[in-house]
C-alpha cells in the first residue's frame, strides 16, 4: 500500500472572495433569436414571408436582449 502524504492545513480560515460574482437573470431572448434565425433560414426555401417574419423576430429579440443587458450593467457598482 502507498503511504499517505501529509498535507499542512492553515490555522486561519481562508478569507472570503474579493468581490461577488454577477450572473445575469434568466431570459427568453436567446430562444427567440434562435427561433427567428431558424425561421429566416427555413423561409429561404419555403416562402419569403417566413424569411421576413424570422428576420424581424430575430432583430427585435436581439435589440431587447441588448437593452436588458445594458440595464443590468448600469445597475452594477462603478467601483471597478
Amino acid at each position: 500500500m502507498a503511504e499517505r502524504e501529509h498535507v499542512d492545513r492553515p490555522e486561519t480560515p481562508v478569507p472570503p472572495a474579493g468581490e461577488p460574482v454577477h450572473l445575469p437573470g434568466p431570459s427568453y431572448q436567446p430562444v427567440l433569436v434562435a427561433v427567428g434565425v431558424s425561421l429566416g433560414l427555413s423561409g429561404i426555401i419555403i416562402s419569403p414571408i417566413i424569411t421576413v417574419i424570422g428576420v424581424i423576430l430575430a432583430l427585435v429579440a436581439i435589440i431587447r436582449w441588448m437593452r436588458d443587458t445594458r440595464d443590468e450593467m448600469s445597475e452594477l457598482p462603478l467601483e471597478h
